[in-house]
């Protein structure tokens, strides 16, 4: 890996700084399963909302849209 200082005139320990930072964000990427899902929380799941099928109307439901039973 190399790194380039385009502007400026940093000093050495500014250096070291960024590159600590560069480094540290590449260990916690490299850290990270690339492969794996996070698990979902149970809040986010749509399944919890629609946990039962909802019953399909019958042939003669339309007419009974909108009079009262």
């Amino acid at each position: 890996m190399t790194i380039k200082v385009v502007r400026g005139n940093p000093t050495p320990e500014e250096l070291a700084a960024a590159l600590a930072v560069v480094r540290a964000r590449a260990a916690a990427a490299s850290a990270e399963p690339s492969g794996a899902p996070a698990p979902r929380d149970s809040w986010s799941d749509p399944s919890r909302i629609a946990a039962h099928s909802v019953p399909r109307p019958g042939p003669v439901s339309w007419s009974r849209t909108y009079w009262p039973a």
